[in-house]
């Protein structure tokens, strides 16, 4: 019995990660939920799971049924990071917040399940190493890292001449350039392929998304930037490919559901059935695979350039498009304008450090404060 701790159960995959340990409850026991602000569905998931401990990071009062612990407040979204009974963490949550979750971990001694892109992006220089010292797993849950993962045999150190990361492009990769400016939240929303959290729904509309996934595999697997490259993939079938030192490429290919990789990081090494419909090939006719165009993504431009340059501007990178994604869902910007606010911010002093993760938190608070400003 694997006992396992959900932070961020409320999100998208958190609610699948519910699933998969629904689908095998002799296999997996959920000792611990954590959630930002609750609400009627993070009520059900107690009663349906019956956690040992419940946390909400917001200050709010619920009802828990008898059995269950529940804390709200800071220490109690850290504690359920670091839950003692739990032998793996999932970690669900988007943004910084994904950063602080891990270290908690880890720095506790638990494996992780990673499903937050930020941390590896803003913190893997903290993130790395704290798990090697420890000899703890970092098993990876984004679709394209499990697809390299498999690739590699599960071994994260396994040689490699290159990485052939795919993307979908997005909800919005065949509008014309000209009409950008004009598509509204419900247009970016509606990806083609996936069933994905707003963040990140939009984040794949603009690839910024994909500039995350550069650098988290060059963190993951030790990669160099020259040693990864991106593939336009509308059909979302094959999820990322490793080519090695003799030519061979090996491609990950499964129908696009995050339901996979979320249950191969709990289950691994054992393959499971997760209820996925296998590839019809004969349906599918043929794959296609084209060149990022940069013109159209200028985020995926502006997040190799923090790649390349490293420091403190992956973490004002992502500052900044939290903040300037937030302000397009809410209506006060125009997609074409989330760019823009990133590379305003980039282009501010924000200085800073990358040191620790006061360093980091403190940056990430000047970054944000310098793109509010910028959308007034």
């Amino acid at each position: 019995m694997k006992r396992i701790s959900i932070i961020g159960s409320t999100g998208s995959i958190g609610r699948q990660a519910i699933e998969v340990c629904r689908r095998y409850p002799e296999r997996f026991q959920i000792v611990a939920l954590a959630a930002n602000t609750g609400g009627t569905l993070f009520e059900e998931q107690i009663e349906q799971n019956r956690p040992e401990f419940a946390a909400l990071r917001t200050e709010r009062n619920i009802n828990v049924p008898k059995g269950t612990r529940f804390s709200c407040g800071e220490k109690a979204f850290e504690e359920a990071c670091s839950y003692e009974n739990a032998d793996i963490v999932l970690i669900a949550v988007t943004g910084f917040a994904g950063l602080k979750a891990a270290l908690l971990a880890l720095s506790a001694g638990k494996d992780i399940a990673l499903a937050n892109k930020e941390s590896l992006v803003v913190g893997g220089h903290l993130v790395m190493p704290l798990a090697e010292r420890k000899g703890l797993r970092i098993l990876p849950v984004d679709s394209e890292h499990s697809a390299i993962w498999q690739c590699l045999n599960f071994d994260r150190k396994a040689p490699f001449r290159k990485i052939l990361l795919t993307a979908s492009g997005g909800a919005l990769r065949d509008v014309p350039m000209e009409k950008l400016g004009q598509v509204t939240a419900k247009d970016a929303l509606a990806h083609p392929n996936w069933r994905m959290g707003p963040k990140i729904t939009i984040d794949c509309a603009t690839m910024l998304n994909k500039g995350f996934e550069v650098m988290e595999a060059m963190h993951l697997y030790g990669a160099a930037l020259s040693q990864i490259e991106v593939l336009v993939h509308r059909e979302s079938i094959v999820h990322s490919m490793v080519e090695f030192a003799d030519g061979a490429v090996l491609a990950q290919m499964a129908m696009p559901s995050m339901e996979l990789p979320i249950q191969l990081a709990l289950t691994y090494p054992e393959r499971l059935d997760c209820g996925l419909p296998s590839v019809d090939f004969f349906k599918a006719g043929s794959l296609h695979f084209e060149k990022v165009d940069e013109k159209r993504y200028p985020c995926f431009v502006l997040a190799l350039q923090c790649a390349e340059k490293g420091g403190t501007y992956p973490c004002i990178l992502n500052a900044a498009g939290e903040v300037a994604v937030s302000a397009f869902l809410n209506g006060q910007i125009k997609y074409t304008q989330i760019a823009d606010i990133i590379e305003d911010v980039l282009a501010a002093e924000i200085g800073g450090s990358a040191e620790s993760y006061g360093a980091l938190e403190e940056t990430d608070r000047r970054a944000r404060a310098c793109a509010r400003l910028k959308i007034g």
